[in-house]
């Protein structure tokens, strides 16, 4: 079993960044493809980005394309999001999340798909 922590969320200006990490514990991180979710107030969780477990392939959420960047480091066993451009619409609690599957995606990917979830971390963009 693999745990996870986020950290980085915090308040920010529209049109600011913000680096999320997400730190796992357990079991090596190299052997997960990862994702970030999120869920706002009201809303469903939903998919933000995710990365192959060398780091080759990521897929992102049409809203997040050109201002998100996920990235990994296997020998520091942490993920990261850097949020760029950041917009009002993107406040929320993210999450991110361990997938043991051994193949890529083919679509976006459902919260059931994956089996590992750290806590969340709160990011609000204010206008």
């Amino acid at each position: 079993q693999v745990q996870l922590a986020e950290s980085g969320g915090g308040l920010v200006q529209a049109g600011g960044s913000l680096r999320l990490s997400c730190a796992a514990s357990g079991r090596t991180l190299s052997n997960y493809i990862m994702g970030w979710f999120r869920q706002a107030p009201g809303k469903e969780r939903e998919f933000v980005v995710a990365i192959s477990r060398g780091g080759r392939n990521t897929l992102y959420e049409d809203s997040v394309k050109g201002r998100f960047t996920i990235s990994r480091d296997n020998a520091k066993n942490t993920i990261y999001l850097q949020m760029d451009r950041l917009k009002t619409e993107d406040t929320a609690v993210y999450y991110c999340a361990a997938d043991r599957r051994q193949s890529w995606y083919k679509s976006s990917p459902g919260p059931s798909v994956y089996d590992y979830w750290g806590q969340g971390t709160q990011v609000t963009v204010s206008s």
